[in-house]
């Protein structure tokens, strides 16, 4: 099992800046992807970004060269660094691993919390 900790959400200006944090406990050793999803009201949840054990990153188009996503060096505790924030980046944001690379959907959930961006 593992659990999933985050911190981090708000309220923002558009153009502010947040960072997430998710911190991984449990059964950390079968960790392979951290990452970050979102989901506003009425729309489906959609991946932000997701970071391997290696270091390898995708990120969704709508956040590319805004948002970050990095993993400390214990690979337990992953961040989401956003920058020059829009309204249209409100959502609740979840923290999630897959226990396996290869795994199609993430394995575990972190609560949720919440990104607001307004003015």
């Amino acid at each position: 099992q593992v659990q999933l900790v985050e911190s981090g959400g708000g309220l923002v200006q558009p153009g502010g800046s947040l960072r997430l944090s998710c911190a991984a406990s449990g059964s950390i050793f079968s960790i392979d992807t951290m990452g970050w999803y979102r989901q506003a009201p009425g729309k489906q949840r959609e991946l932000v970004a997701d970071i391997t054990s290696g270091g390898r990153v995708n990120y969704a188009d709508s956040v590319k060269a805004r948002f970050t996503i990095s993993r400390d060096n214990a690979q337990n505790t992953v961040y989401l660094q956003m920058h020059s924030l829009k309204p249209e980046d409100t959502a609740v944001y979840y923290c999630s691993v897959k226990r396996y690379r290869w795994s199609r959907r993430p394995d575990y959930w972190g609560q949720g919390t919440q990104v607001t961006v307004s003015s």
